[in-house]
């Protein structure tokens, strides 16, 4: 056989060879899954959606950050000046060495900055109430994506809502479509009758459209602040925030006095202006360099050494830091006039958050009591007397469009309804009351 004969004769073997090699190699070798991301929920509750919203909203998880960089201010304002070390090497020129005019000669230096008036401490105070300023600024910015997440909410529940009633609707016309047509193909309907309902049926068609584009829209807000990219669908479920219980309106304001962390961040961030003028004034008081050298020297006649001590202070004739002293201070009483009007927009804020509040509550109770048995009956009542023949399809239809107005301002009054206790749980601070430090760090 020839050799290109025994090579063709041998690669069967080689390749049987590789993959029982590459089997047994798998066979040993642990089995490696993909790591799959956690299944994220199709339907959401309302609490659920404000918790996802909490950990995945994309604007939130970057604010997240600033708590982070406000710690590693906190570890500059720590660290302290570095000494300076410098290395002095003078070589003369030959003939001048040789005449013994100047030696060859090695300095060292080293010099070590003393900072005075307390300066680190008052660096670090600074950094640490600017953290805890970041730390309520994020729990403000938490407040109005809690907001965010349940207005989103509650716009889809009421997009679903409208969806389902206007699909109601066109399901009973539809019904009544085809009644007429076998009552106009017995000859007991005019054909007119039966195009007017097929247009009425249309009319409701094109309603169902424009809802159900609706609640496309709402759906891929409430997905935006929930930090879903995907292309998965989103549902919600749930009732709808129903309070029986009065608000007090003075308990409200007192609260947001007390929890809101807007105000809470401009009560600190007074604290943090004070905490800055100290700093600027102890950049006002001097500093301390202290130094020492080594000269090593080497002429003709021998080798020598030299040391020396030395004490730098600057003499604070012209710069005190009376600018900076004085722009802490002016920042102070910014910060003072802005916690002032925080206060009172807050103030101002409860009480329209309030009275939308009592308005809402005053719609649903009505139409609850007065509006929505009534519309009902009147529909049920002008469709079996249409279906006798007893009233007019103009009677049947403004029967229909009535009752479907009365449902759709009930929907809207009972998610105005929840929309103002989440509102006015979020003016008064509830919403954030219970975030613990651990929530808002990174």
């Amino acid at each position: 056989m020839s050799d290109a004969g025994r090579v063709q004769a041998r690669r069967p073997i080689v390749c049987v060879c590789v993959i029982a090699a590459s089997a047994a190699l798998h066979a040993q070798a642990p089995a490696l899954m993909p790591v799959q991301p956690p299944a994220l929920a199709a339907t959401l509750t309302i609490d659920q959606a404000v918790k996802e919203g909490l950990d995945h909203n994309l604007s939130l998880l970057a604010e997240r950050y600033s708590v982070s960089i406000a710690d590693a201010r906190i570890l500059a304002a720590r660290l302290r000046p570095n000494p300076v070390f410098t290395y002095d090497a003078m070589i003369p020129d030959s003939t001048v060495y040789n005449a013994n005019i100047n030696p060859f000669e090695n300095v060292f230096r080293g010099d070590v900055i003393v900072e005075g008036g307390g300066k680190r401490e008052r660096r670090i105070e600074v950094a640490e109430q600017a953290r805890s300023v970041t730390r309520l600024q994020l729990a403000n910015t938490m407040r109005t994506i809690i907001l965010d997440v349940q207005g989103a909410f509650l716009d889809v529940a009421l997009a679903k809502s409208n969806v389902a009633l206007a699909r109601e609707s066109l399901q009973a016309f539809n019904d009544i479509v085809r009644a007429n047509t076998e009552r106009v193909r017995a000859g007991d309907l005019a054909p007119v009758e039966l195009t007017r309902s097929r247009l009425a049926a249309m009319q409701f068609q094109n309603d169902v459209r424009q809802q159900e584009a609706k609640l496309v829209v709402a759906k891929s807000h409430l997905k935006t602040l929930l930090g879903r990219t995907g292309p998965d669908s989103i549902d919600v479920d749930g009732d709808w925030r129903h309070d029986s219980e009065a608000v007090d309106q003075e308990v409200l304001e007192a609260r947001a006095l007390r929890e809101r962390p807007d105000l809470l961040a401009l009560r600190q961030d007074q604290a943090r202006s004070s905490a800055d003028i100290r700093l600027q004034i102890a950049q006002g008081k001097i500093d301390y360099t202290f130094s020492g050298e080594y000269h090593h020297q080497q002429s003709p006649l021998g080798t020598g050494n030299q040391y020396g001590v030395y004490v730098s202070v600057p003499v604070p004739i012209f710069n005190r830091n009376q600018g900076e002293v004085e722009r802490a201070r002016q920042e102070e009483h910014q910060t003072e006039a802005r916690v002032r009007a925080l206060e009172a927009d807050l103030s101002s804020e409860v009480q329209s958050a309030y009275e939308s509040y009592a308005a809402s509550r005053d719609v649903v109770q009505r139409i609850e009591a007065d509006m929505l048995t009534a519309a009902r009956d009147v529909r049920a009542t002008t469709e079996y007397a249409y279906r006798r023949g007893e009233a007019s399809f103009v009677e049947l239809l403004d029967a229909v469009r009535a009752f479907n107005e009365t449902m759709e301002s009930y929907n809207e009054a009972r998610a105005d309804y929840a929309r103002s206790l989440y509102t006015l749980d979020s003016v008064s601070g509830a919403s954030v009351s219970t975030i613990t430090s651990s929530t808002v760090t990174p």
